[in-house]
């Protein structure tokens, strides 16, 4: 029996796998990360909301985007709060905050603090490109 495609957090491993390519499935639904400035995203600077590679859901707006250097697109905020999950990570011998979808528990990236950036959070939400698709502003 296959499960609802509105709720994506009762699909199993096999429905993501047919609906992600493997890149895709390997980051979101395997806590995988792209190589540091392969993404699509690193470098973007098209005005718009970037969703959830995975369930379509809104998590980013392009004006909380910033050149942070650091390989992966960077966003100094969600575009609400309610939009993502933070956990702690203590995988690859190191804490961190793994960020992930609330609506589906994919897996976007890392959120990092106080590393200096001039933002108005000194948050850095350090997102894999394959984890997002950008819907630029209508012109």
């Amino acid at each position: 029996m296959t499960s609802d495609p509105t709720d994506f957090t009762a699909l199993s491993d096999e429905e993501w796998a047919a609906r992600l390519t493997p890149a895709e499935f390997r980051v979101l639904r395997r806590a995988g990360t792209e190589p540091a400035f392969t993404g699509e995203y690193t470098d973007t600077k098209t005005s718009g909301v970037y969703r959830c590679r995975a369930c379509h859901a809104e998590l980013f707006r392009s004006d909380a985007k910033f050149e942070s250097h650091c390989g992966w697109p960077s966003f100094f905020t969600p575009l609400a709060g309610d939009r993502i999950i933070e956990r702690r990570d203590a995988s690859a011998g190191m804490v961190r905050t793994e960020v992930l979808c609330a609506n589906c528990g994919s897996h976007l990236g890392h959120v990092f603090a106080g590393e200096g950036y001039d933002t108005p959070t000194d948050l850095r939400y350090c997102i894999n490109s394959v984890s997002l698709t950008l819907e630029p502003d209508a012109e």
